[in-house]
This record gives C-alpha cells, sequence and structure tokens, in this order.
C-alpha cells in the first residue's frame, strides 16, 4: 500500500465488511501508482469489479493511472431528481394510472428500446459529443436544466471516434431508456425536512411530490468498459505496473491508453446524461396527459443531477496545494461545498444537491455537500443504501413473497418488467439507507436536508 484506507462506517458495518472482500479492494486501490490521499470507502461500500463499490480515489497527472475498475462497467449511472408544484393529496386519485403510464411511456427492462426513437450513426456521434445539450437542442427539455446537471449535462474531454461500431450499435436504440437492475424512476413525498434554508433553495417542502430518475449509460456503456479492460490489462502489462488483482488493470493517466479511455469513457457519460434528460422529458409528458394540467401548473423541474460512475479532472486543495487530481468515484457522490464555483449560481449559498436514493419499499434522502467532504474525501460522500445480498442470494430470499401486493400494502405501486427484477431489488437486499446517511452525516461529508418516501415505483 502506498497511502491508507479510509472508510467510513459504524460498529455494525464493520462487522459485515470484515466477513466480505471491500476492504481488501480498498487495501489493493491504495497499491496503485500515483494516488493522493486515502483510498477511501464510503458507508455503503460492497464488493465490485476491482474498486469496491463506494470507492472514491484521486490520483496525479504526472505519476497516476487511470482505471475502468475505477469507474464501473455502467458509466455515469447516475440520479436525478425532479420536483413539482403538486402535493401527494393531490396525486392520490389517479396515482393507479400515473404508474401505468409512467411504464407505458419509458422502456424499461433488460435490453429495452425506443420504437419511436431511432438515432442514426451522426445522431448518436452527437448524442457523444454534446450530453444533455444534444437533448435540449432538439426539443427534449430547456437551458434551464443544463444549469442543474454535473458537469452542465456535458464532460467536453471526449472523442466518439474512439467509441467502438459494436458499442454504438448496443446504444443506438437505448436512449430514453430505463434498463434493468437497479434502476428506477420513482414519484415520491417529501415526508421530513431537517435543513428548512437548504430545502427551501432546491425548492422542495414537505407533502411536496417529487420524481427520482436512476438509470446509467445503458449497454454503449458496458461495451465502453468492456473494450478498454481490454486494453488496459495489455496496458499494465507494458508500463510494468504490479497488480494486486488484475481487475485494477490501467494506465499513466498520460499515457495514450490512459487519454483514449477518458475520452470514450466521457462519451459514454455523455449518453447517459442524455438518457437521464430525454426521460425527464416523457416524465414531464406523462404528468400533462394524466393530470392535463399545462408546464407552468405542474412546475416538474430538475432539482440536480449526479452522477455515481464516473472519473474527472478536477481541482482540490490537498495539504495546503491546490492540484490538479482525476479523482475516480465509483457508486460515490460528488458533493462540492458551499461557494464552490462548479455549483449552480442558485445553489452556492448552502453547497451541491446530494441525492442518495435507498431500497423501493423504505426511503431515499436529499443531502447537501459540505466543506468537510471536500477536505477529506475530494468533495465525495455515499450514493445509495448499498447492497447486503448479492442478487441471487436476493432472489433466493424472495422466494414465496408476495412483493408487489407487500410494497401496496405500504402504500408504494410498483411496475416492473418482470418478477425476477423485484426478487433482485427487495428491501432486504440492501442496508436501511438511513443508517447510511447518519454516518455520512455525522462524520461531516454530506448533510441531511430532506427524507422522500416512494409513492410509485418503476422498475427494470
Amino acid at each position: 500500500m502506498r497511502t491508507e484506507g479510509l472508510v467510513f462506517a459504524d460498529e455494525r458495518m464493520m462487522v459485515a465488511l470484515r466477513e466480505e472482500h471491500a476492504l481488501e479492494q480498498v487495501c489493493n486501490v491504495a497499491t496503485l501508482p500515483g494516488i493522493v490521499g486515502p483510498s477511501i470507502g464510503m458507508p455503503d461500500i460492497h464488493w465490485g469489479y476491482g474498486f469496491p463499490i463506494g470507492g472514491v480515489a484521486a490520483f496525479d497527472p504526472s505519476d497516476g493511472v487511470v482505471s475502468p475498475g475505477g469507474v464501473g462497467y455502467d458509466i455515469n449511472c447516475g440520479v436525478r431528481l425532479m420536483r413539482t408544484r403538486l402535493a401527494a393529496p393531490d396525486i392520490h386519485s389517479r396515482r393507479e394510472l400515473l404508474a401505468n403510464r409512467l411504464f407505458q411511456n419509458i422502456p424499461s427492462g433488460v435490453g429495452s428500446h425506443r420504437r419511436d426513437l431511432k438515432l442514426s450513426r451522426d445522431q448518436e456521434l452527437q448524442v457523444l459529443k454534446k450530453g444533455a445539450r444534444w437533448a435540449v437542442e432538439n426539443g427534449f427539455g430547456s437551458d434551464e436544466d443544463l444549469e442543474k446537471i454535473e458537469e452542465k449535462g456535458t464532460l467536453e474531454n471526449n472523442d466518439p471516434q474512439l467509441i467502438s461500431d459494436r458499442a454504438l450499435e448496443r446504444g443506438r436504440n437505448q436512449l430514453g431508456t430505463l434498463g434493468s437492475g437497479n434502476h428506477f424512476i420513482e414519484v415520491d413525498e417529501v415526508i421530513e425536512v431537517y435543513d428548512e434554508a437548504a430545502a427551501a433553495t432546491f425548492g422542495l417542502a414537505e407533502n411536496q411530490v417529487t420524481v427520482t430518475v436512476h438509470t446509467g449509460s445503458r449497454g454503449l456503456g458496458h461495451q465502453v468498459c468492456d473494450d478498454y479492460l481490454k486494453v488496459m490489462l495489455r496496458a499494465s502489462r507494458d508500463y510494468g505496473i504490479n497488480l494486486p488483482d488484475k481487475q485494477l488493470c490501467c494506465a499513466p493517466l498520460n499515457s495514450p491508453q490512459g487519454e483514449q479511455y477518458l475520452a470514450a469513457m466521457s462519451c459514454a457519460a455523455n449518453f447517459a446524461f442524455a438518457n437521464r434528460q430525454l426521460i425527464t422529458s416523457w416524465v414531464r409528458e406523462t404528468f400533462e396527459e394524466v393530470f392535463g394540467l399545462g408546464p407552468a401548473e405542474l412546475g416538474i423541474s430538475v432539482v440536480y443531477d449526479v452522477c455515481h460512475n464516473i472519473a474527472k479532472w478536477e481541482n482540490h486543495h490537498f495539504q495546503g496545494k491546490k492540484r490538479r487530481l482525476c479523482v475516480h468515484r465509483k457508486g460515490a457522490t460528488r458533493a462540492f461545498p458551499p461557494g464552490h464555483p462548479d455549483i449552480p449560481a442558485v445553489y452556492r449559498k448552502v453547497g451541491q444537491p446530494v441525492l442518495i436514493p435507498g431500497d423501493m419499499g423504505r426511503y431515499s434522502y436529499v443531502l447537501v455537500g459540505t466543506q468537510e467532504a471536500y477536505e477529506e474525501t475530494f468533495g465525495s460522500t455515499c450514493h445509495g443504501a448499498g447492497r447486503i445480498l448479492s442478487r441471487h442470494a436476493a432472489k433466493k430470499a424472495a422466494r414465496g413473497q408476495r412483493i408487489v401486493e407487500r410494497l401496496e400494502e405500504d402504500g408504494i405501486l410498483v411496475r416492473a418488467a418482470g418478477r425476477a427484477t423485484l426478487a433482485e431489488e427487495i428491501p432486504e437486499a440492501y442496508k436501511d439507507v438511513a443508517d447510511v446517511v447518519e454516518v455520512v452525516h455525522n462524520a461531516g461529508i454530506g448533510r441531511m436536508v430532506a427524507k422522500l418516501r416512494p409513492l410509485i415505483v418503476i422498475k427494470g
């Protein structure tokens, strides 16, 4: 290890972590060349490919590396929160219709695609170049939306010519789709506010209806990762990088392979930004259809959109010096503090919104970034509840359960492409997100703002 490992967890979490391999992965990441500061694990940490999910690490541009394992297969899997002018009682009588229409209008599930949106090759390359800006330019939203997205919805360091034909083929019909696994659309209710000033700045209040979208770069991002893992395995050998785990394959940041991966990863990240932007547009249309109200009356606006799986160049202060670093966040969320220039001006006084979804049967949280996070974790915090059961184990635990009925008894309507996904996503498969958020809040790497309860869940 070239540096220490720093894990945020309570005593119960540490007991469980000692039984699995995530802590070993934190140590493995600490062996990588050019790492700056500690190898970090968030309280939702669990075993992943190479890096743990819930892992953060920063690297120096001169002698550091970039690793696809530090980003993951679902490049820029992320979360978008929208607020509305509706209160929970306003939607009660049409909740079932709303659930049905959202499920019908936004494709979900393995291999899902939109029949009415077929991109040409040139159009897809423009998506990879422009990200969410492409969607807005083509009528899916407004410039105001772009202001509320991390990096304004476009990573500029991109090169669509580095994307394989296979990746383009996999992504071409998947823009504007939810996908499968833990991806979802939720209609939520704000049930508790902890920080009135921050909540007011974010436009959130108790009883308000919000919408959360959690999805990423679909098959295109998966293929980009797969393509560059092969490149990085060769690069690790060519540059003489000793790896404790070949899943940490990497290349120097200043090498052709490292630069090419970052440019290709940025393309996939832009696809994900555009994907969430199109879904936002169709969420708005669905609400208008179901409630017979116009955009001004519904007031569906983006609160924020954050990345969970990304490696980005950022400026940080470390050991008293301003440094440009490549920060890997895998299953982790940016959490920049008040006053940071990369935060939308409207939020700069309080800090960056941080979105922490929980499982489909309990609740999610909105937090705000802090100076402590900026100083201790390179402006990072957790990204969700964190799995405690594998998908196979969750399916086994779900046998005999009436999942849909059980959730309906708790006031949650669920629509999904199949029972298998619901079985994988039962609440018992995850840590209680309240425990995760409590660790974050008490450690000062995020501050609680509001708590959301699901009313409708659309799953892949």
